[in-house]
């Protein structure tokens, strides 16, 4: 049997029904946080809540007080994943303002969807990338947290199967690097860890910020920046970040990288696993 949370309740799913007008549903009104449940707790549950609060802030929404705190956004999780009876668990928050309405917000109170599913963590594999012929990212004072734009991904994962790769690449608008399709992107060149800024249009992902982190309190030399092609192609070594995994990038279009592990990513990821 499968349970979810709606609005701080515990329901089968079977018997949920989404109540209309929705906001969500039908303008897009709000924002999502996908989470990984392991070792009995959620991995950077503190850099999920500060993106939730920006992401709100950003939209004019009010966090209910039960997903304001670290203690009661655990205690939600950890019930849920309870109730499935799952060791591992991908969950998925979705968020988006209450009440009718048409293009005009008649309201800041926020309701909620948490769901659960089962999590079985790959083996990351190198990946064979390359960058999209269609697709773009695109500033917005909002385009950092997962909502609206996630238009954009979906068909950067149909490209990328379409055109057999492991990975692709996404500009931005003006044509700097700015992310993978469901990871932040990093490269390494002379002892320094680079990433695209958060101007690109991509999205602030709770693995890039902690990395990100890491490599800061460890003494890592770190640039987040606007960078052309040529900069990543020139890299030591490529790697894709989110929540669930790091991913390796051994070839970029016909540029190729060493399949050997980077010593400073190892280490880098040494680090990050302690911090």
């Amino acid at each position: 049997m499968s349970y979810l949370i709606y609005n701080g309740q515990l329901m089968e799913e079977a018997t949920f029904k989404l109540v209309l007008p929705n906001r969500g549903l039908f303008y897009n009104d709000g924002f999502f946080e996908t989470l990984i449940w392991a070792d009995g707790g959620v991995r950077l549950l503190s850099y999920h809540l500060h993106r939730m609060q920006a992401a709100a802030s950003a939209l004019h929404l009010t966090l209910p007080a039960e997903l304001s705190t670290l203690d009661g956004l655990g205690g939600f999780f950890d019930q849920l994943v309870a109730a499935q009876g799952l060791t591992m668990a991908r969950l998925r928050l979705q968020l988006w303002r209450s009440g009718a309405g048409l293009y005009t917000p008649a309201t800041t109170t926020t309701d909620y969807l948490l769901t659960a599913a089962a999590y079985e963590p790959a083996v990351p594999t190198g990946a064979r990338a390359d960058f999209s012929q269609h697709l773009r990212t695109h500033f917005s004072p909002f385009s950092f947290c997962k909502g609206s734009n996630a238009l954009t991904y979906v068909m950067a994962a149909h490209e990328r199967a379409s055109r057999g790769l492991d990975e692709v690449l996404l500009l931005d608008s003006v044509g700097h690097v700015a992310e993978a399709g469901a990871a932040a992107i990093f490269w390494v060149k002379n002892n320094c860890l680079y990433t695209p800024a958060i101007s690109t249009g991509c999205v602030a992902g709770v693995r890039r910020a902690h990395l990100l982190h890491t490599a800061q309190a460890y003494g890592f030399p770190t640039e987040e920046g606007l960078y052309p092609v040529k900069e990543l192609l020139a890299a030591e070594a490529v790697f894709t970040a989110n929540v669930a995994t790091v991913r390796p990038v051994w070839q970029v279009g016909e540029n190729s990288f060493s399949p050997e592990p980077h010593p400073l990513v190892t280490q880098l990821l040494h680090w990050e696993a302690s911090y």
